[in-house]
């Protein structure tokens, strides 16, 4: 979505400084990494695992059948049905259907919320679930409260609740206002209901920060648990704005594909014929915990978080920087952070929102960065997914994690025509084996916030 993370960046230097290499399920051999790690953290303490995942998405609720749709090349894109699209310059979205909460959010509360925050406490609730923590076990009584956090960010918030208050205001005057108004539209109230509902009194906020807001959430929960604040923390980001005002103001903004004849082949990252992003929807949660924390409790580990950047292009709403400072910084920082040499990275799951401007730029940004590109895979998710805005990074750390743990990575579908300049291999329409060594995921967002987070298999 955003266009100012797209242009040539400087390169980042290597660090090569010996570590061994981490792997859970997979072995990659040492002719594989041209350069050594660099020293990465040792402390369990402050090493930081993934045990658990939840997602709502355009696929299905649960992580493993979302994972095998993207494999298969499935597409999610179709024409939207929820309201009268027929005057839309864009018809089509990555549109949920046949959503239910049942077992999740009771039926009252249900009723009355915001398709956003439905969306984000399912997948929180189902990523504890995951991570052996459902509610009426005994080692989710044993958490201590106090130390647990969540951390679920939006980039737009109760869209629906607040198109509807104000068509009550304007049609039927201030007394048919709902008194759910107010809470139901505020950003933070994901993570407020989240946390009212599971108990967890630790840090609890929202992160905004447009299309980046998933990764700046999962950065900040990991420097709250290295910094001995908490010791578990449900981080990630949700979005619901396939909505008359949403779809209405994107269209607006001439940022969404307007391929209204062929929907599902409009998302296209790197084809020379794409023509803007399509609108997704959905919510993702990590559940990110001390390996300490996680080892007491005997967790089920399925992957590490080595790190990750937060920067600002400080230049234009939505324009570009010229040099491209803000995101070259970006990964650089986020590599740093990790204690990630350039030469590691071997799977790269990218913004490619299927611009005309951006996806080009991104590449061409991969490239100044990473000398040697000719190991590195990358897959556009939202090639599938259509682009879920605030909810985008975290359904796309999902993916990159479960390309760690399977050993495939999923198809970038509708390369039809891969502009000649990508020389990148870009997993086109159909999956490949690839043993991942270690995996950066790009979001960025409006306003210039760009973010980078790391993952990699989790050794011991």
């Amino acid at each position: 979505m955003h266009h100012s993370l797209f242009l040539p960046h400087p390169t980042l230097s290597a660090q090569p400084i010996p570590r061994p290499f981490r792997h859970r399920h997979h072995h990659v051999s040492a002719t594989s990494i041209t350069v050594a790690a660099p020293r990465r953290e040792t402390d369990p303490k402050k090493r930081i695992v993934i045990t658990g995942m939840g997602i709502v998405s355009v696929f299905s609720n649960d992580v493993d059948k979302f994972y095998n749709s993207l494999l298969e090349g499935e597409n999610g894109i179709d024409t939207i049905d929820r309201f009268d699209v027929s005057t839309f310059p864009t018809k089509f979205g990555g549109q949920i259907r046949n959503f239910s909460s049942e077992g999740y959010i009771d039926g009252k509360s249900d009723r009355r919320l915001d398709n956003c925050w439905r969306y984000g406490i399912v997948s929180g609730k189902k990523a504890l679930e995951n991570a052996g923590l459902g509610l009426q076990t005994e080692a989710f009584k044993k958490l201590n409260k106090e130390r647990a956090g969540v951390l679920l960010g939006t980039g737009i918030g109760g869209m629906a609740t607040f198109s509807d208050g104000i068509e009550a205001l304007i049609g039927k005057g201030v007394r048919k206002m709902s008194p759910f108004f107010i809470p139901y539209i505020i950003t933070n109230m994901g993570s407020a209901l989240l946390g009212i509902d599971i108990g967890f009194m630790g840090p609890n906020y929202s992160i905004s920060t447009a299309c980046a807001t998933s990764n700046y959430c999962f950065h900040s929960a990991a420097n709250h648990i290295r910094r001995g604040e908490s010791d578990i923390i449900l981080a990630g980001g949700t979005d619901a704005v396939i909505t008359p005002c949403g779809m209405g103001g994107f269209s607006a903004c001439r940022a969404l594909s307007t391929r209204n004849d062929d929907p599902k082949t409009a998302s296209r990252p790197w084809d020379i014929d794409r023509d803007g992003f399509v609108m997704g929807e959905g919510a993702g949660v990590l559940v990110m915990e001390s390996l300490e924390h996680a080892m007491k409790r005997d967790a089920p580990i399925i992957a590490e978080y080595l790190g990750g950047g937060v920067t600002c292009d400080a230049y234009h709403m939505t324009e570009p920087r010229s040099d491209g400072l803000g995101v070259s910084s970006c990964i650089k920082q986020s590599l740093e952070n990790a204690g990630v040499a350039p030469e590691e990275v071997n799977y790269i799951n990218p913004h490619a929102t299927s611009t005309p401007l951006g996806d080009l730029a991104e590449v061409n940004a991969i490239k100044k960065v990473f000398k040697n590109t000719s190991e590195i895979k990358m897959n556009g998710t939202k090639s599938m997914i259509g682009h879920c805005l605030g909810a985008a990074g975290a359904l796309e750390a999902i993916a990159t994690i479960k390309a760690i743990t399977t050993g495939w990575l999923h198809p970038t579908i509708n390369q039809f025509n891969i502009a000649p300049s990508v020389e990148i291999d870009t997993v086109p329409n159909k999956k490949k084996q690839h043993e991942v060594n270690v995996a950066i995921s790009n979001s960025f967002g409006f306003g210039g916030h760009n973010s980078v987070v790391v993952f990699a298999p989790f050794k011991p």
